[in-house]
């Protein structure tokens, strides 16, 4: 190897480690800086061309996440995720049902809409109304947090990587759908059921009787408007249009508007994920040109060996040390090389996604429910994770592995 090589090498190690954590010793850098500045000095180190970077970037993708994030926006600002979330921890029950009642919801927002928009919404009510009922909280955030991971399985706009692999796999949006949705369903009851079993006493407690929902401020012409729209990309993407042009379809009627200030919308956009997603499409292209992709998937067995399980699980691996998102794009050369490669794509989906809940750092959803958490004076510790996401994570792989390897 030479020395340009192991330059090279170096460059993406910090870049991938610094995504994967999430930030660098002492820098004041985060997920999407560190990849803008991985990506280009691979550029002017000769990893990659410039103009092989630029054609690098998946602009079909960006369009979908862009438009995704335009239409959770004006739904949150219509006041529905907050409607939602209130009146589902708010419910008179039983804190096992109450839990189950959570986790169903925030699964099945989260297949509809970007998982983290739904914790981000969700995890200050949670914690507000079972606080005041006197039930413990961290089975509650943890139900949160896995559910939504796992609810984001079943489509192709749950979450970042499922995005990706719809537009590399050219999979529609109803056989996705039927393919996962089983898993997302089956898995969800996996994990309310340990839950149950690890934290026995404190969802067996008697909640405190809570007082009748307040009046919360909605915003009703936007609620309909946006709920029109979110019919509208659900009845295109049934009907088979192209993902990313569906959303952006059903996106643009809400930026014509008299009442909503365009800045005022583009200020809540997430613009720092779009410019990492933006540098991560070079930074793996640089994988590739370098030969290092190569030497990598020379780890994994053949592609005509290599099997459904193997794949699953060398996926859950490799999504805890780079993230889930990187994992899918560097194992997107070997996928599309398989025989099998449409029942490959679905298990990289639900594999990768999973595996966002073995541990607090799996996930970006995980960690918002903590910071969340942390903001109002509750710690949702790494270990006391640990302890439900590990059997979590592994009994809802074996379940969508089972799942998938059935004769179809």
């Amino acid at each position: 190897m030479s020395w340009l090589e192991m330059l090279w090498l170096l460059l993406l190690l910090i870049t991938l480690g610094g995504v994967a954590i999430g930030r660098l010793p002492r820098l004041a850098m985060n997920r999407a800086t560190i990849c803008l500045a991985g990506a280009t000095l691979l550029v002017l180190s000769g990893a990659i061309p410039y103009h092989e970077a630029l054609q690098a970037i998946d602009l079909h993708t960006l369009t979908l996440l862009l438009a995704m994030m335009i239409i959770n926006i004006h739904l949150r600002m219509a006041g529905f995720f907050s409607w939602v979330a209130y009146h589902t921890t708010a419910a008179q029950l039983h804190p096992r049902l109450l839990l189950a009642l959570l986790m169903l919801v925030s699964a099945l927002l989260s297949a509809l809409f970007l998982n983290d928009t739904i914790v981000l919404a969700f995890t200050p009510l949670v914690l507000e109304v079972v606080l005041m009922a006197g039930l413990p909280p961290i089975p509650f955030l943890i139900g949160l947090a896995t559910a939504a991971n796992i609810g984001s399985v079943a489509t192709l706009i749950g979450n970042p990587q499922n995005m990706l692999i719809g537009i590399a796999s050219a999979i529609p949006f109803t056989p996705f759908l039927q393919a996962l949705a089983p898993v997302a369903l089956g898995s969800l009851l996996i994990a309310w059921l340990l839950l149950l079993l690890l934290y026995p006493k404190q969802l067996s407690q008697r909640p405190i009787a809570l007082p009748p929902p307040a009046p919360l401020h909605m915003h009703h012409t936007l609620l309909r408007k946006s709920l029109l729209v979110t019919l509208l990309l659900l009845a295109t993407l049934l009907a088979g249009m192209p993902v990313s042009l569906a959303a952006i379809s059903a996106a643009t009627p809400l930026l014509i508007t008299r009442r909503w200030p365009a800045d005022e919308i583009l200020q809540e956009i997430d613009w720092p994920l779009l410019l990492f997603f933006a540098a991560l499409f070079i930074v793996t292209r640089a994988v590739e040109s370098s030969g290092f992709s190569h030497s990598f998937l020379q780890l994994l067995p053949a592609a005509d060996t290599l099997q459904l399980p193997a794949l699953a699980w060398s996926s859950m691996l490799l999504s805890n040390l780079v993230s889930n998102v990187p994992a899918v794009l560097l194992l997107k050369p070997l996928v599309s090389q398989l025989p099998w490669a449409e029942k490959a794509w679905l298990t990289l989906a639900m594999a990768t996604t999973l595996a966002g809940n073995l541990t607090l750092l799996g996930s970006v959803a995980n960690l918002i429910v903590a910071e969340s958490a942390r903001k109002q004076g509750v710690t949702l510790g790494f270990w006391p994770y640990l302890r439900a996401g590990l059997p979590i994570t592994l009994l809802t792989l074996f379940w969508g592995i089972y799942w998938l390897s059935r004769p179809t």
